[in-house]
């Protein structure tokens, strides 16, 4: 390669690298190979090599959530791609800007085993496409999908033919500004109405969704102008973790404390949530109740829930808005929270030690023993399965980006991967992992070297049933025989250590202590097998 010419693959890499962006997730392959090489030696990037091309999207997201960051991921074509396809459609259902810059086979070659319609490929996952048109357009077409990814809040695939690569081109610096400062709530009708049903609640929730995180100050502003306590949904799960007035998750996760204090509310006000069936209980919790939807994405705006009035505005600005109208009505404040038990809200039914059948653990003992001694400034990512209601209800974060779910499409098997991801977007922290024994097999066990050699501070727990436990309870509920969901896996405490880790297999309140012993002792990834009964695990709220 002459010195004094430049080649696509490079300008692609550097491209990447004036997004702001030092950490590229990728397999690589016969059209990826080069620029991921020179991402790394010439334009000093970060590369985490994975075992499966769906992870390096996963990771990706899961680093996009965590730091704020658009994540990136890059494969080579055909197969790489169609592996993909879940975690794409994973971070389509998420909303979570990445961009997956996928290679794409020659047009000259057609023969090519490798070779599909790439477009029709992403067309499924509802991710956005983007093709490079040639090479003196890349750094034009790659800077509009970080645009796109960002402003349309979902992955965005690049489309990168391999017979480009090696074509002499100059690189363009290109960086598109995506313009998203908020707007005010507009004046009328719909404006009126809400502020009128405010005003005249006696005992108002404030609701927090995702999309309000960034307004937790001007949201308590309110609450405490209103005296109302504060709840989340899942995603903002301890927005308000620290103020009196928190009541945790609104929803079918409520303690039973929240649940009463619910009953009696009758009005909520709901900043940046889309009102899942799995916050208002399929439509239950809020019978009897005015709801007001503030949200800035139309969309989002009755999607799954119809409110009585909505907004189609910023969060912070729209909580600013109403304080202010309620002040100059002079309406005020209603004493809710003077009504509520604080320290009751947020607290769920203790579990206790000796209820399981001798070779297993208690399932909510042992996640109350883990609250306690993981460390305080974690990470926590949960995979999917019969286990993560309880999880999530009884394992605390700092704040809702230090909390991170994969089943936005309702899969197993994608956590171990969108740990590595937060793991790499927050290196300093511990990064604890919640998985079942499905989970694991599925997808964790496949990347759990990956975070052996990226060196990662990293605690997976697997809640252990040794079946599908959400098959399993169905086939139990009517009359059958559960074992064909149910698997002899091998000792994962084993794999774990075969793997580069540390495993500890946990059957008693023994083996517990000696895992907690373990979580302050650790110098690699540490893995923790709890053992549980598939008929002793509580059943999933939902």
């Amino acid at each position: 390669m002459s010195e004094d010419k430049s080649y696509l693959y490079q300008s692609i890499a550097q491209s990447v690298r004036d997004h702001g962006i030092d950490t590229m997730f990728g397999l690589m392959g016969d059209a990826n190979l080069f620029m991921a090489d020179h991402y790394v030696r010439a334009c000093g990037g970060a590369f985490v090599p994975v075992a499966h091309e769906g992870s390096a999207v996963l990771m990706a997201l899961a680093y996009s959530h965590a730091s704020g960051r658009t994540g990136v991921a890059t494969v080579t074509h055909g197969p790489a791609l169609t592996n993909c396809v879940t975690a794409l459609t994973e971070g389509v259902r998420g909303r979570i800007p990445m961009v997956l810059l996928a290679g794409d086979t020659a047009v000259i070659n057609p023969e090519n085993p490798q070779n599909t319609d790439q477009r029709e490929v992403v067309k499924v996952t509802g991710a956005g496409f983007e093709q490079m048109r040639a090479p003196e357009t890349a750094a034009q077409d790659i800077a509009r999908a970080f645009h796109r990814a960002r402003v349309e809040r979902r992955p965005v695939v690049v489309n990168m033919p391999a017979d480009f690569m090696w074509r002499e081109t100059a690189h363009e610096t290109v960086v598109f500004p995506a313009f998203d400062t908020p707007a005010y709530v507009p004046e009328g009708e719909g404006l009126d109405e809400a502020i009128g049903m405010i005003a005249s609640a006696k005992r108002p929730i404030v609701l927090a969704g995702a999309g309000a995180v960034g307004a937790r100050d001007k949201l308590v502003r309110l609450a405490e102008r209103l005296e109302a306590p504060l709840a989340t949904t899942l995603k903002a799960k301890n927005l308000f973790k620290d103020h009196p007035s928190h009541m945790g998750i609104f929803g079918t996760l409520s303690t039973p404390a929240a649940y009463d204090v619910i009953a009696a509310a009758d009005c909520v006000i709901c900043f940046g949530a889309s009102l899942h069936q799995f916050t208002t209980d399929k439509g239950k919790l809020m019978a009897g109740k005015r709801v007001v939807q503030v949200n800035d994405d139309a969309a989002e705006v009755s999607r799954n829930f119809r409110p009585d009035a909505a907004l189609v505005a910023d969060a912070g600005l729209t909580a600013d808005n109403i304080v202010y109208w309620l002040d100059e009505a002079e309406i005020p404040p209603t004493g809710f929270t003077g009504e509520l038990d604080p320290e009751s809200l947020t607290r769920h039914p203790s579990g206790a030690a000796g209820t399981s059948k001798p070779g297993f653990v208690d399932y909510v003992h042992a996640l109350e023993t883990l609250e306690r001694a993981l460390p305080e400034n974690r990470v926590l990512v949960t995979d999917g399965g019969r286990f993560m209601t309880e999880v999530w209800c009884r394992i605390s974060a700092t704040d809702p980006k230090s909390f991170i779910i994969s089943t936005n499409f309702g899969s197993i098997g994608l956590g171990l991967q969108e740990a590595i991801g937060a793991a790499a977007a927050l290196p300093d922290r511990p990064v604890a992992l919640f998985t079942g024994d499905g989970g694991f097999m599925a997808g964790g066990m496949t990347e759990f070297n990956t975070a052996v050699r990226m060196k990662q501070d990293m605690i997976v727990i697997v809640c252990n049933d040794a079946a599908y436990g959400a098959e399993h309870i169905q086939m139990v509920d009517r009359g059958m025989d559960p074992g064909l969901a149910q698997f002899d896996w091998p000792d994962l405490a084993e794999v774990a250590t075969a793997l580069g880790g540390h495993g500890v297999s946990v059957r008693s309140e023994d083996d517990l202590e000696t895992a907690i012993e373990a979580i302050g002792t650790r110098d690699r990834p540490l893995l923790i097998d709890l053992r549980l009964d598939p008929d002793n695990v509580p059943r999933m709220r939902l």
